[in-house]
């Protein structure tokens, strides 16, 4: 997106209202990040627009047909945000931008854009305010928003549910694994699939309850599968900590040559992403398998 041309285009409508920029940060930000918008210096979050656009009498997508071509609507610019900090683990924000927009007619009046944020509310209820039965409720109520009959569960049904399992994972690994079963058999019969990464997040998570389970055998095998998944798909997203699982699972199995073997696999993916976060700990396990092998 232009962001100067959005900053210079508040900048003249503030103007043309004869409105401060303290007159439009207030309840907004401050007026430091006001000046810093108008010059193109930051972009302000999607709840931060709209609520600008609101105190300077215009449609937010005004903004975005101004700053972006082709055109990418609010909703879409929300999504966006709450996808980057899903990732990044960062509930606090996701739960502003949530809080921020559980007024707006755009999501409140459209179903599908709700459910969006009943998923994310869901997320942080758990994370944040560690309320585990409401998150659940919230997840579910969610899914109700689209999934009216027996149809097959859509691709944000089953990134739902992912959550869930994901949520169950940290308090009950049978309800969890049942959550990853079913999602399996949807996947199976989905006719096509946009977000490739779909598979490869569930056979990840069905391996790591597998294994917690003491089910390693089983959880190798869909390692296996997710690997296959990525390379078919010409794929990175896990391949790395799918490899990785397998030698903790050989590990487990005391299996040291195996171990070794995936997790060399393991290292070779994690350098090529130049992801430093797994590099160190996986040479250090490496020499701790060879020592223990000698």
């Amino acid at each position: 997106m232009d962001f100067s041309a959005v900053g210079k285009k508040i900048k003249e409508l503030r103007k043309n209202l004869k409105v401060s920029q303290e007159e439009l940060a207030e309840g907004i930000c401050t007026q430091a990040q006001i000046s810093k918008i108008e010059k193109g210096i930051v972009y302000p979050y999607a709840p931060t627009l709209y609520l600008i656009s609101q105190k300077l009498g215009v449609d937010v997508n005004y903004f975005f047909d101004i700053g972006m071509t082709p055109r990418l609507d609010y909703v879409q610019e929300v999504s966006n945000q709450l996808k980057v900090f899903r990732r990044e683990h960062n509930y606090q924000e996701m739960m502003e931008i949530v809080r921020a927009e559980e007024d707006n007619p755009l999501f409140a009046q459209n179903n599908k854009n709700l459910q969006l944020l009943l998923w994310h509310k869901g997320i942080y209820e758990y994370e944040v305010e560690k309320k585990f039965d409401i998150s659940i409720r919230t997840l579910e109520n969610a899914i109700t928003l689209t999934h009216k009959t027996e149809k097959l569960w859509t691709e944000r049904e089953i990134e739902i549910h992912l959550t869930i399992g994901a949520i169950y994972v940290k308090e009950d690994l049978n309800l969890a694994l049942d959550v990853f079963e079913r999602i399996d058999e949807n996947l199976k019969v989905l006719p096509n699939l946009s977000d490739l990464t779909l598979k490869s997040r569930l056979y990840y998570n069905l391996a790591r309850v597998l294994t917690r389970l003491d089910r390693v055998d089983e959880s190798i095998k869909y390692c296996i599968e997710g690997i296959r998944w990525c390379l078919k798909k010409d794929m990175l997203y896990l391949l790395g900590q799918l490899h990785y699982h397998i030698g903790y699972n050989y590990e487990l199995k005391e299996d040291s040559t195996k171990a070794i073997h995936y997790m060399k696999k393991a290292l070779t993916v994690f350098e090529l992403q130049q992801d430093e976060k797994y590099i160190p700990i996986i040479n250090e396990k490496i020499v701790e398998l060879t020592q223990e092998d000698n």
